[in-house]
C-alpha cells in the first residue's frame, strides 16, 4: 500500500456526543481510486448522514462516468475520438468539464494536458496495479509526434469529436477537484455550513470546526506522517501532487504517474507539490489542476509556472527532500518534527 494519503485531516475532538457540543459526523468511502472522507460539524446526525450520503452517491456516479480505462461515458467518448471527426453525443455537464479543462490546459501552456491518455496508458498507469516496465522509446516518440491537445476536441450541438485521433482523455488530474466543487454545492444547498471534503488529499473546507478553522496536514512524501499542517479558511481548497501514490520502481529509479507532455516521460526530481487555493466557485478544480504544471516545471521553473497559473501559495519538495515555499504559504504552515 502506498505511503498514507496525500493529506490527512487533523481533528482534535472526534467524540463530542454527551459533551454539550454539536457533534462531528464523518463518513468515508473509496471512490476515484482513493479514500474519500466527508466531515460535517454542528448538524443533527440525520441531516449530516443524509447530506454525506448524497455527496458520496454523486461521487460514485462521477467515478463510473469518468473512468479512463473501464467502460464508461468517458471511454465511449475516447472510442469516438479514435475514429477522428465521428461525432459522439455528450452530456452537457461533461461538455462543460471539457471546455473548462481545455481552458486550464491553455492557461498552463499545455503542461496540464488531459488529452495524453495514450501516453498514460503506455506507461501502465491506466490500471489498478502497476507492472514495472519502460515503454519502447519509439512508441513514446510516435505519440509525442501526434501532439494530442485539448483544443483538438470540437463540441457542438450536444456532440463532440476530435480532429486528432491520438486524443485520449484521462481526467485523473481534474475529476477529484471537480467532485470537490460538486460536493460543496450539494452541501450548501442542503444547509450545511461547516464541513470538510477530502478526496485522497484534495481538500475543500466549508465554514469551520466549531470555534476553530479546519486543520489539515500535508503528507510527507517519504514518511508515513505529515510534514506540516495549516488551518483552512472557509472556501479554501488545498491539493498535492506527489510521486508516492501511483508509481513503480525500475532499475533503481522511481517512475510516477505524472507524465510530462513535452517529453512523454514521468517527471523526475520532484517528490511533491502542494497548492493552496483561495475561495471561489472552482477552488476544488484548481486545487487538482494547478499543482500539475508546477510539478512538471520542477525546481528550475516552478515559480514561473505558479505565476502563469495564478498560484500564490505553493510548496515544492525536490528529489533530495529540499523544501521550496512561496512567502504566502510559508506564513501559513506549521512544520511538524519528523519521527524516525
Amino acid at each position: 500500500m502506498p505511503l498514507a494519503w496525500l493529506l490527512w485531516v487533523s481533528v482534535l475532538v472526534l467524540g463530542l456526543a454527551g459533551c454539550g457540543q454539536p457533534p462531528l459526523y464523518t463518513q468515508e468511502s473509496y471512490v476515484f481510486g482513493t479514500r474519500v472522507q466527508i466531515s460535517i460539524y454542528g448538524e443533527k446526525r440525520a441531516k449530516a448522514e443524509a447530506a454525506a450520503k448524497q455527496v458520496l452517491s454523486e461521487f460514485d456516479v462521477l467515478h463510473h462516468r469518468l473512468h479512463a480505462w473501464e467502460p464508461s461515458e468517458l471511454s465511449s467518448l475516447n472510442d469516438g475520438f479514435a475514429r477522428s471527426e465521428v461525432p459522439v453525443k455528450i452530456a452537457p455537464d461533461l461538455a462543460a468539464m471539457l471546455v473548462d479543462a481545455t481552458a486550464d490546459s491553455e492557461r498552463s501552456g499545455g503542461s496540464f494536458n488531459p488529452a495524453i491518455g495514450n501516453l498514460i496508458r503506455l506507461w501502465g498507469f491506466q490500471s489498478d496495479t502497476f507492472v514495472p516496465h519502460q515503454p519502447d522509446p519509439l512508441s513514446i516518440a510516435k505519440l509525442l509526434a501526434a501532439r494530442p491537445q485539448m483544443r483538438d476536441i470540437v463540441i457542438n450541438n450536444g456532440e463532440a469529436y476530435s480532429t486528432n485521433p491520438a486524443v485520449r482523455l484521462d481526467l485523473g488530474g481534474y475529476a477529484k477537484g471537480y467532485a470537490l466543487d460538486v460536493a460543496a454545492q450539494i452541501l450548501r444547498s442542503m444547509g450545511i455550513h461547516n464541513a470538510l471534503i477530502n478526496i485522497g488529499g484534495n481538500i475543500l473546507a466549508l465554514g469551520q470546526h466549531g470555534d476553530h478553522p479546519w486543520r489539515v496536514g500535508i503528507q510527507h512524501p517519504r514518511k508515513p506522517q505529515a510534514i506540516a499542517s495549516l488551518a483552512l479558511r472557509d472556501g479554501e481548497a488545498i491539493g498535492t501532487s506527489g510521486d508516492y501514490q501511483r508509481y513503480f520502481e525500475l532499475g533503481g529509479r522511481r517512475y510516477c504517474h505524472i507524465i510530462d507532455p513535452r517529453t512523454g516521460w514521468p517527471v523526475q526530481g520532484v517528490e511533491s507539490v502542494t497548492v493552496l487555493i483561495s475561495p471561489g466557485p472552482h477552488a476544488g478544480v484548481r486545487s487538482d489542476v494547478d499543482s500539475k504544471p508546477l510539478f512538471i516545471a520542477g525546481v528550475a521553473g516552478w515559480r514561473k509556472a505558479a505565476a502563469v497559473m495564478g498560484v500564490q501559495a505553493a510548496m515544492l519538495i525536490d528529489g533530495q527532500g529540499h523544501i521550496y515555499l512561496t512567502p504566502s504559504l510559508r506564513e501559513r504552515l506549521t512544520f511538524i518534527p519528523t519521527q524516525g
